[in-house]
């Protein structure tokens, strides 16, 4: 359709019947999620669950995995590389934890596996001397940090803060996505790591502190410029 041209009905009609599919498939997601024997159904692999859970999860994974520093196709094929394991493997699902935790634990494994695989031979930079040296001998903060991502909004900083990510540990960058940029709660953050409550929170100072210090290096200070 061109620009100022209007819509025929029969686009009209063909737009409200897709809006209205959305709506019913988002409506039968939430009554799937909700419902109290998901995780029985998940074991018994039924489809519909299994539709409705990978439909409800899979821009959140994939967004997760492009946070991760991963290209889009990159992502793209760990997304439904997650999806694929979370398939296969849902007789052995439990219920002991929601299944969004279940599932972003299989997306870290496989995030992991992929930033392995492209990292394979690259060394730790100059960088991490500077950041290492502001641990005392007892592990404590010699320098605290301070908070690095107040102007993300920017897009030369957005692409900054996507670089200096890129050279964290898996474990840190993962553990700053899930929690920052996702939203999850420590609990769940925690579970899909694998990690206690003590070691997320060092391991979110220590990838803020990296944050800060790679971004000053870049030239933006605390004020954002």
């Amino acid at each position: 359709m061109r620009r100022g041209e209007k819509p025929s009905r029969g686009q009209v009609s063909g737009t409200r019947m897709i809006t209205a599919k959305a709506r019913e498939e988002r409506r039968e997601d939430r009554e799937v999620l909700g419902d109290p024997g998901l995780a029985a159904r998940i074991r018994e692999r039924d489809p519909f669950a299994l539709q409705s859970v990978s439909r409800a999860y899979l821009n959140q994974v994939l967004r997760a995995a492009r946070a991760a520093g991963l290209t889009p196709e990159q992502a793209e094929d760990v997304t439904q590389a997650t999806f694929t394991t979370f398939i296969d493997k849902a007789s052995e699902f439990e219920g002991r934890s929601h299944v969004r935790t279940w599932i972003f634990g299989i997306l870290y494994r496989k995030i992991a596996e992929a930033r392995r695989r492209r990292d394979r031979d690259r060394t730790m930079t100059a960088l991490d001397e500077s950041y290492e040296s502001r641990f005392d001998p007892f592990g404590g903060w010699s320098r605290p940090p301070e908070p690095a991502d107040a102007n993300v909004q920017n897009g030369e900083i957005r692409q900054a803060l996507s670089d200096c990510l890129d050279a964290a540990p898996t474990s840190q960058r993962m553990a700053f996505v899930f929690r920052e940029v996702e939203g999850l709660s420590t609990k769940e953050v925690c579970k899909i790591l694998e990690i206690t409550a003590t070691n997320l929170g060092v391991m979110l100072y220590r990838i803020r502190n990296r944050l800060r210090e790679c971004l000053e290096a870049r030239g933006f200070d605390r004020a954002g410029g």
